[in-house]
């Protein structure tokens, strides 16, 4: 029986219905002669709360509100990966064909191409017993992933009829399954899911390996696990968007999903710009052929951005349960923040800090711990890997989205403004950042790199540490009355400030570096630091080691020595020793 009610109510995107309208708890309804999607958000037995995912202007009291019997849900299936969705996956390019460059309201569309005809091989056979997650079909969904189409989670039986490798839409039965009931189940290759619960698993692992990035201050000082999560919090301009376009580029991701969530209309467009002209350095093919976009701009409506971070996390999860690395891009998770607290202050609730509502951190905790390292269903390994952007107003950490998102994040990645004011990209602060991965991934570091990396990496912190301090020193009373030990560190310290930690995104070596080149760097960095640190032992004052141009010289490293050429870095170890016996020659 279709169940049905009338608004009594409207306040912006939320609606009222009076009287028991039967509807269940996050049911999905048509709300208005438009048929708008909404939520079922609250419920009492003379009350139902509706939030509305498009906009309420134009609809009145008295017209039908529709339940659907289901939850809000996405569709997976082949056709998912180069698409653009908006946040309640309806495809933008269909959307825009249908209403041109703004959205109309309560447009239908189908979430995925229903007539495409796709390669299907077909991985069963007849008899087989068959469990929730069982791959049973692959389908060369670009040229970079191949699909696999699986058992729904909560299925299992005995394979009765397979159909024969060839064409077929996703809508078509490509398999019979019995049930344990002896019901028959037509397979196709869709199904549904709903975005607020989590997808199955059998295990969970402990980090153990890095998402490689190619960002050196990122992979070195504060690595971040695969199925890790990480914040990437600061003010406008401090280059968030920008650092997770440069992963997106560059990690070792499987599948990137980018969500845009309340951001401006003109960064979406510069991601699907830039995105759909790179090509993938480890595919040769176009990036998109890996990349899922989700753009929910801040002018659209304020609850369909609530639920873009679902959406997003939820595609995810179902192409991780196929045996892929998938990493996240949240950008900005504080629009988010901010449309919970619109819709909150629209039910009236309570607030809590900063007007945010008082479950805000219990949100955010339940979107980051959908992150991880797991064992899915049929046997397979794959990861999901948050990294989600925080947009603290007027770039104050202490803010409660900033500070909450730090209760469940293992990774910090503090954006500062004063270095982006000083043109230093990526303007990551290592004293404010921190990576509680170090120790879980030291093991692989060790095994896959080097077995000095981390102690590298450490002494590099230690250095900029103590930098820290004198400046403070500096401040007061100037450079000229420090030790020359001291000056030493200062230079040292610079020369891994501007020649390892910033990092041009628009030059061809250094925009992603590989593993063993920072290695080399650091060892080359720390090898000039013990020679100097010698030379100043023997009495050498830090103006005559500033005469020679070696420390210009090993700055310049990072563009100098090309990713392939590693064999490079004998020559300056050679100009290291030299310049030692040259001062010690002039000075004898």
């Amino acid at each position: 029986m279709e169940k049905k009610g009338n608004i009594y109510g409207i306040n912006g995107p939320v609606i009222y219905l009076k009287g028991n309208t039967g509807f269940k708890m996050s049911e999905m309804v048509y709300v208005g002669e438009e048929k708008l999607v909404g939520e079922v958000i609250s419920l009492t037995t003379d009350m139902t709360t509706i939030q509305v995912f498009e906009e309420t202007s134009g609809l009145k009291p008295g017209e039908e509100v529709v339940g659907t019997d289901g939850t809000l849900s996405v569709t997976l299936a082949p056709g998912i990966i180069t698409n653009i969705f908006d946040g309640i996956e309806r495809p933008l390019g269909v959307l825009a064909e249908n209403s041109g460059a703004f959205i109309n309201r309560g447009i239908s569309v189908r979430s995925l191409d229903t007539e495409k005809l796709w390669d299907v091989h077909m991985t069963v056979k007849k008899g087989e017993h068959v469990s929730g997650g069982t791959i049973i079909a692959e389908v060369p969904e670009t040229t970079a992933i191949t699909h696999k189409v699986m058992i729904p989670p909560d299925r299992e039986g005995y394979i009765l009829e397979v159909k024969e490798d060839g064409q077929y839409t996703i809508e078509d039965t490509i398999a019979v399954l019995q049930l344990s009931n002896g019901e028959e189940v037509n397979l196709t290759m869709t199904q549904k899911w709903p975005i607020r619960v989590p997808r199955p698993t059998s295990k969970r692992f402990p980090a153990s390996k890095p998402l490689v990035t190619g960002q050196r201050i990122l992979d070195t000082l504060f690595p971040i696990a695969k199925g890790g999560t990480a914040a990437i919090p600061g003010g406008f301009g401090t280059g968030k968007t920008m650092t997770q376009h440069q992963i997106a580029k560059w990690s070792d991701a499987d599948i990137i999903v980018y969500i845009g969530c309340g951001e401006r209309g003109n960064e979406m467009t510069q991601v699907l710009e830039d995105f759909s002209k790179l090509v993938d350095p480890k595919s040769g093919h176009p990036l998109m052929d890996r990349t899922v976009l989700i753009a929910n701009t801040s002018n659209m409506p304020v609850a369909a951005r609530e639920a873009s971070i679902y959406t997003g996390i939820t595609l995810a999860e179902y192409y991780r349960d196929m045996g892929y690395h998938v990493a996240i891009m949240a950008d900005s998770t504080s629009r988010w923040a901010e449309a919970l607290r619109e819709l909150s202050g629209r039910l009236e609730e309570m607030p809590a800090e900063e007007g945010f509502p008082a479950y805000l951190a219990s949100k955010l905790s339940a979107f980051y711990e959908r992150a991880g390292m797991m064992q899915n269903l049929n046997g397979t390994e794959g990861s999901v890997t948050i990294i989600g952007a925080v947009s603290p107003q007027g770039g104050d950490f202490s803010e409660p989205v900033t500070q909450n998102t730090k209760r469940f994040v293992r990774c910090f990645w503090g954006l500062d403004k004063s270095l982006a004011y000083a043109r230093h990209f990526p303007a990551i602060h290592w004293l404010t950042s921190y990576s509680e991965y170090l120790v879980d991934l030291a093991p692989w570091y060790a095994k896959e790199v080097g077995s000095d990396f981390v102690d590298y990496r450490n002494q590099l912190v230690a250095i900029l540490n103590q930098e820290s301090s004198l400046m403070e020193i500096v401040k007061l009373i100037g450079s000229d009355v420090l030790p020359d030990d001291q000056k030493l560190t200062l230079e040292i310290a610079r020369v891994i400030r501007l020649g390892f930690l910033q990092q041009n995104a628009f030059h061809k070596e250094d925009t992603c570096v590989p593993l063993e080149k920072q290695m080399k760097m650091m060892e080359t960095i720390l090898y000039l630091n013990t020679k100097a640190k010698a030379l100043i032992s023997m009495g050498m004052p830090m103006s005559v080691l500033k005469e020679d141009d070696i420390f210009e010289k090993v700055i310049a490293i990072k563009y100098d020595v090309e990713n392939n050429a590693l064999y490079k870095f004998d020559d300056y170890k050679e100009a290291i020793d030299k310049f030692y016996d040259d001062v010690i020659a002039r000075n004898a």
